[in-house]
């Protein structure tokens, strides 16, 4: 008697939610690694982080999304826009909503733009997410599950799932990760077995800088801050292949902010602040990598460019 074969399913979630929902910190408890930034300030994720989680059954590509807002300025509009492009192609649709947080305005508007997803010819599930349950009595959190499964009928809906969880303690992130891949379709495997992201190497140096220069900062500078790797080389000799010893790799970054005020900000009195922001940078760049690093950080001023498309192209948005 021949071996049953396995059924496979592969295809793509899409982490959603309000800015500072715990979606990036999510997607590394998933994947197991990191490979989205994280951070206290709302507005972190600037790009799509695909995290790749490889089962023996299944292949579970996550895409890690800024958080969808009522937009204020030209890159918020993009940020909505590259948000809204992911949800139409993906296969499930994961919408985090903390659990130490009630229910808002900012939760409704996206449930009001998912429930037109939720129609159609290729209607998208959508899991409810109930992130940060580590952080409410229990109590609490039951209150909080009726509140998200109220959300959906506002909007004459139905959610999918919903899966309270907690990325810090690991509680029900397996759970999560069974029920995201009940929505896939059966599928091969679309990455190779040990790749855990397919971002480019430049994109996720720039990520950990940026990770790296808001924290302890003012609300107001995540929003204004870029950051553009411009190059990666070799330092020519600085390796001895012989004896295994890895070359010494120059990575040259800009961080471009809107004020001058901005600017002291981020580099602090002395310098002392860039120095801090450089050191802790250096060290995830280098895990990333496998090579001693030597960043070279310089941080400019770029007016208005959240509001101004030509800076905004140059930035990369």
């Amino acid at each position: 008697m021949s071996d049953q074969i396995k059924e496979h399913r592969s295809g793509f979630a899409c982490l959603v939610g309000r800015p500072n929902a715990g979606k990036s910190t999510l997607t590394n408890a998933l994947v197991g690694q990191k490979v989205a930034i994280m951070s206290a300030r709302p507005q972190t994720t600037r790009h799509t982080i695909r995290g790749i989680v490889h089962r023996e059954d299944a292949q579970l590509v996550l895409v890690d999304t800024p958080g969808l807002h009522r937009p204020r300025t030209l890159l918020g509009e993009r940020l909505n826009d590259l948000v809204r492009d992911t949800l139409s192609e993906v296969d499930v649709i994961a919408f985090c909503l903390p659990a130490d947080q009630k229910v808002g305005p900012g939760d409704r508007y996206i449930a009001a733009q998912l429930a037109e997803l939720m129609t159609g010819r290729r209607a998208v599930p959508v899991v409810a997410v109930v992130t940060k349950a580590d952080l409410v009595p229990r109590n609490d959190l039951m209150e909080h599950l009726i509140a998200v499964e109220q959300l959906a009928k506002s909007v004459d809906r139905e959610w999918a799932d919903i899966v309270p969880v907690s990325a810090k303690d690991g509680y029900q992130v397996d759970t999560l990760e069974t029920v995201l891949v009940s929505h896939l379709p059966e599928g091969p495997e679309l990455y190779p077995d040990g790749e855990l992201t397919d971002e480019p190497e430049a994109v996720m140096v720039a990520e950990l800088v940026r990770e790296a220069a808001l924290e302890g900062v003012r609300d107001e500078l995540p929003h204004s801050l870029a950051v553009v790797v411009e190059e990666i080389v070799e330092r020519e000799g600085s390796g001895d292949p012989e004896k295994g010893r890895p070359a010494l790799l120059d990575v040259r970054v800009n961080l471009f902010v809107e004020r001058d005020s901005q600017r002291a900000i981020v580099i602090g009195r002395g310098g002392s602040r860039l120095r801090t922001v450089g050191t802790e940078a250096r060290r995830g760049i280098e895990k990333l990598l496998g090579q001693r690093v030597y960043l070279d950080l310089h941080v400019k001023v770029a007016k208005d460019w959240q509001r101004d498309p030509k800076q905004l192209r140059r930035l990369g948005f």
